[in-house]
């Protein structure tokens, strides 16, 4: 294509494609005094940072870190998405004794699945779980404990988790705190860990 007919195209439609050998690209374009740019707009790409020790204690530390939220997340999820379930039929039902049994039949189907598998995780991992929990859900679970078994039951499960060095109050901090957790996690669910 001749340079003066590609800058008369440029001037009539600032929007244009440019032929190839045997495709097209659709470019838009600005004209900036006398010079012809391009106006490409690009995908967002996000930074995710993990912190990466340079002893090799520390690394072992990362990894088995990782490990942890690997084995912790799919729990968390399923936890955000059984409260989704059952804040639906406690929605639907009727009466306050509808609500008690929902809640109990829930209590009883979440112990026979997972009663074994979240008393075999360890310190850390319930530490961890109890973050995220709060990360999919939105309310940590102190709050979650209140609103769905009563204020007594939860001063009851805190006073114990204190006693072991836990706190159900803490909150997710993705921008604080938890930074590092965000970044993992979110590596994981792209499926880069």
């Amino acid at each position: 294509m001749n340079n003066w007919l590609f800058i008369v195209l440029l001037l009539i439609f600032p929007t244009f494609a440019v032929a190839q050998s045997d495709s097209s690209i659709l470019v838009n374009a600005i004209i900036i005094g006398n010079d012809t740019v391009p106006n490409i707009t690009l995908d967002e790409i996000e930074v995710l940072l993990i912190k990466y020790p340079r002893s090799k204690r520390g690394r072992r530390r990362l990894s088995r870190y990782i490990k942890n939220v690997k084995k912790v997340l799919p729990y968390a999820k399923l936890a955000a998405q059984k409260l989704h379930k059952y804040e639906k039929l406690l929605l639907a039902a009727e009466t306050e004794k509808e609500k008690k049994q929902l809640m109990k039949q829930a209590e009883k189907e979440i112990k026979e699945e997972y009663t074994d598998d979240i008393e075999n995780m360890t310190f850390s991992q319930g530490i961890i779980l109890i973050k995220l929990i709060d990360r999919e859900t939105g309310e940590t679970s102190y709050a979650l404990l209140q609103e769905l078994r009563g204020k007594f039951t939860a001063f009851f499960y805190q006073a114990f988790a204190r006693l072991w060095g836990i706190n159900l109050k803490v909150s997710y901090e993705p921008e604080g705190e938890d930074r590092q957790l965000e970044a993992i996690v979110r590596l994981i669910e792209m499926g880069k860990l």
